[in-house]
């Protein structure tokens, strides 16, 4: 059980306390309300490029790491499709350090074109290293626009395209600074060996005096029900054929959302997988095949991921995925298959529920959702899953006019 307080500040500014003596550490996490889903569709990657920016110069701050490890703390960052999350780690008696030097940069960043090219230019490496010069990195960029034609889910988190970090300028940069990063637009997690007195104290001395802003959004459209099956092939110079297969699920507040992550699991996590012992294993038609889902706030993917072997086609490797999905829908999943994945994820929740830093960025995301509980219950969620909901989910779920479907072509 993660014990947890919380209060507002009158700025807006939600914070949460989890008190944990067993350690002489302390964790802040700040998760402000800002996504790659956020973003104007003309002008893509600017909530990825921010987290390059926000370890930068601030208004009080001129290096934020080097202030941090001298107080002996160590921190980092990531972006997604729905939040922008940043945290730090130190010793609890200096801890006010991480006060300072976070709300500092929630303060202002010290906007300058100097620090905004070279962080332009740590993401277009990024982004060619990863999604362009190494293979089957632009997967991505393939699959999202393929599976959503109307939500924002449709580019990756560091955009579109490079075009798009080119172009931006000082006044965009500025602009969506404070438009997003407000203490209204943020959720303060410290966690730890401080009390919630002195974290009220420190919460009103250094993020009280920031003013509330007015945070506007894009809106953005919720993907229509998907009707007809789509595909797409692309040829690039790697060594195997790859299948992607995208199928569109609920978010992560959806009813059949942990149906839907267990079902990832009964089928392609690990060697005692379905996947893995039929197509791979025992049909040799795969050199790794794995399935997982995207766990995105709004309706996401659940995407099957494959490497064919030497000599298979396409059509035989994609037929013997889908003839295990329609086995899957007709044949109720043994008791004993759900109880082991199930034991699988209980285990890893509760040992990641050990390290302090996760409890801290739990109980932000579960605020963020909108039910701080979720911190809490997510193992219950998971235990009421039955053999029956599993089958109500594939069967709805696994339909060809649900899914969009990649076909990875390896130059011959």
């Amino acid at each position: 059980m993660i014990n947890y307080n919380q209060f507002k500040l009158d700025n807006g500014l939600t914070v949460i306390h989890h008190f944990d003596d067993s350690t002489q550490l302390c964790a802040l996490n700040i998760l402000y309300n800002v996504g790659s889903r956020d973003e104007d569709p003309s002008k893509t990657g600017f909530a990825h490029l921010f987290e390059h920016l926000m370890f930068g110069a601030s208004t009080h701050v001129k290096e934020f790491d080097v202030e941090l490890q001298i107080a002996g703390g160590e921190s980092n960052a990531f972006t997604s499709n729905d939040i922008t999350n940043y945290y730090v780690t130190l010793p609890a008696n200096n801890i006010e350090t991480g006060f300072w030097l976070e709300s500092s940069r929630m303060l202002s960043l010290d906007f300058n074109q100097k620090s905004l090219n070279v962080q332009k230019n740590v993401v277009i490496e990024e982004f060619k290293e990863r999604y362009l010069n190494q293979p089957y990195g632009d997967v991505w960029l393939h699959v999202l626009p393929l599976a959503y034609q109307k939500h924002p889910y449709n580019w990756p988190t560091i955009g579109k395209e490079i075009a798009h970090i080119e172009q931006v300028n000082l006044d965009q940069v500025k602009d969506f600074f404070f438009n997003y990063y407000a203490p209204n637009n943020a959720i303060l997690v410290l966690a730890g060996k401080i009390s919630l007195e002195e974290t009220k104290r420190l919460s009103e001395k250094w993020f009280g005096p920031i003013e509330r802003r007015g945070t506007q959004r894009n809106p953005y459209e919720q993907e229509p029900v998907q009707t007809e099956a789509r595909s797409k092939h692309i040829y690039n110079d790697v060594p195997l054929d790859l299948l992607v297969k995208a199928y569109h699920m609920g978010g992560r507040l959806d009813a059949d959302y942990y149906s839907c992550d267990l079902l990832s699991d009964i089928l392609g996590s690990g060697k005692s997988a379905r996947f893995y012992n039929r197509l791979v294993k025992e049909r040799h038609l795969f050199s790794e095949l794995d399935t997982y889902i995207s766990g995105d706030a709004d309706p996401g993917l659940f995407l099957i991921e494959g490497k064919l072997m030497k000599g298979v086609s396409f059509e035989v490797a994609e037929l013997a995925i889908l003839e295990e999905l329609e086995f899957l829908k007709n044949n109720p999943i043994d008791p004993n298959e759900l109880t082991k994945v199930l034991n699988k994820t209980e285990t890893n929740i509760r040992f990641g529920d050990l390290s302090l830093l996760n409890r801290a960025m739990k109980l932000a995301f579960a605020e963020f959702l909108g039910d701080l509980s979720l911190a809490n219950t997510e193992i219950d969620h998971y235990l009421s899953v039955t053999t029956d909901s599993l089958l109500e989910v594939s069967k709805s779920m696994f339909v060809e006019s649900n899914c969009s479907t990649l076909y990875y072509h390896a130059k011959i």
